[in-house]
């Protein structure tokens, strides 16, 4: 079982290059990349957090239970959703401005977990009183025996050294780190813990206890690269958990099973890419038909 807490929000994508287009809300939210992304991917999967009840709330309940997500420890409350302004730039890379204040996900109370795979990251623990919910569901869920993960997805408005301190002090019940390599230097010396590092050109890399790989990334027209370190992340924990990896197995995995791994990984993002918005590749377009994960949601049906 894999269980992925955080944030669920939408992004107010523009629809044009002018200044003032017509903005498209899009599903976001890292962990609901995520979450969603596993769930296309064929992982037994769970998210945890707190959704509104107003319209975009009740589209990311519905995006979520189509992907097969489960959601037993993620309420619906009276705030209103958080939500993402975006701007593209002329590569297809994506900046925001959040709109945080009194949101739902900020009051979620998560439960922690006992085994398999626990994933943690990016707005969710920038903002209280959440945050420390999650970091303290992370630690008791490490000392039970499951393998914490975590992509901290730094944002400007997050990059500050409290924040930095904060996430500091959760590497030390984190398993695999997954950083972008703009955030390899604001999170500082990380030596102790295995990482994956997403380029914006060069692919992907990790550093673990067998060494480093690196893997180059697929050449597709990018449409943009929202949710693309998210499928990432999702990619990285299909795989520990289908390969049935615990914490020890996974610091014991050698070059090659990485490279399998992130070539994986680098595959899956570059369809999210190819496509506008974080839509994340399912499992049909990962593996040959007889390798697709029993129960796996079905992708819809191509517009005629």
């Amino acid at each position: 079982m894999i269980t992925v807490y955080g944030e669920a929000l939408v992004d107010l994508v523009p629809a044009g290059t002018l200044p003032l287009a017509p903005l498209r809300p899009a599903l976001g939210g890292g962990p609901f990349n995520v979450a969603r992304a596993l769930g296309r991917m064929g992982s037994t999967v769970s998210f945890q957090s707190r959704l509104s009840s107003d319209s975009f709330g009740r589209e990311l309940r519905a995006s979520l239970i189509d992907a097969h997500v489960a959601l037993p420890h993620c309420p619906t409350g009276p705030e209103p959703t958080t939500l993402a302004v975006a701007s593209i730039g002329d590569d297809g890379s994506a900046s925001y401005q959040f709109y945080t204040e009194g949101t739902a996900d900020r009051q979620a109370e998560p439960v922690p977990v006992s085994e398999g795979f626990a994933v943690f990251g990016s707005l969710s623990l920038a903002l209280e009183p959440a945050a420390s919910r999650y970091v303290a569901a992370a630690r008791s869920s490490a000392e039970a025996g499951a393998v914490v993960c975590l992509d901290p997805n730094i944002r400007p408005a997050t990059a500050t050294e409290k924040h930095r301190a904060f996430l500091r002090g959760m590497l030390e019940c984190v398993t695999v780190l997954k950083l972008s390599e703009d955030e390899v230097g604001f999170l500082g010396n990380t030596s102790n813990v295995p990482v994956v590092v997403t380029t914006s050109s060069n692919g992907i890399r990790v550093r673990a206890p067998f060494g480093e790989r690196s893997v180059a990334q697929h050449e597709v027209n990018v449409a943009d690269t929202i949710g693309a370190g998210d499928t990432v992340m999702a990619a990285l924990v299909h795989q520990f958990d289908r390969r049935g990896l615990g914490r020890d197995a996974l610091l014991d995995l050698d070059g090659t099973e990485w490279r399998e791994i992130l070539d994986f990984a680098t595959l899956a993002a570059s369809i999210t890419v190819s496509r506008a918005g974080a839509d994340t590749p399912y499992a049909r377009e990962l593996y040959p038909p007889e390798e697709i994960p029993v129960g796996a949601p079905e992708p819809p049906p191509a517009a005629s």
